[in-house]
């Protein structure tokens, strides 16, 4: 049941991502560093990268192999912040896409893996409370 309510919550907030991404949304940096924007790209990758690597910790009962799966998906998670930047280029005539985006997505996803990986027992004693099995 608690790994169904955190794959919604997860697949919920990369469609946001995703659209968010994809539409007009007034002040656009067009080529200017803007690091209030680069915040909030570092901030929406690392709470997507938590979402996901909570679920796999919910999911899986197997904790030997979790280090090499929460690495596996923050890749994807990175892959994904790439993808959206190309379709930003390709989609749309009012998005550009911006490699600094893609470091500022990047640099939230490796915070987040790194605090899931130096916390991993932390999440390991929370879903044996839990019984998140």
């Amino acid at each position: 049941m608690a790994a169904r309510i955190f794959l919604s919550i997860a697949v919920v907030y990369t469609l946001i991502i995703s659209t968010l991404s994809l539409i007009p949304l007034g002040k656009i940096s067009l080529g200017e560093f803007n690091p209030t924007d680069k915040l909030l790209h570092g901030v929406a990758y690392f709470i997507l990268t938590l979402l996901w690597l909570f679920y796999y910790v919910v999911k899986k009962s197997e904790i030997l192999k979790y280090k090499w799966r929460f690495f596996n998906i923050s890749v994807l998670v990175i892959v994904f912040g790439m993808l959206i930047e190309v379709l930003q280029g390709t989609l749309t005539t009012y998005r550009q896409p911006d490699w600094a985006d893609v470091l500022a997505n990047s640099i939230g996803v490796f915070i987040a893996f790194i605090l899931c990986v130096v916390f991993l027992n932390f999440l390991k004693g929370i879903k044996q409370k839990f019984n998140l099995f």
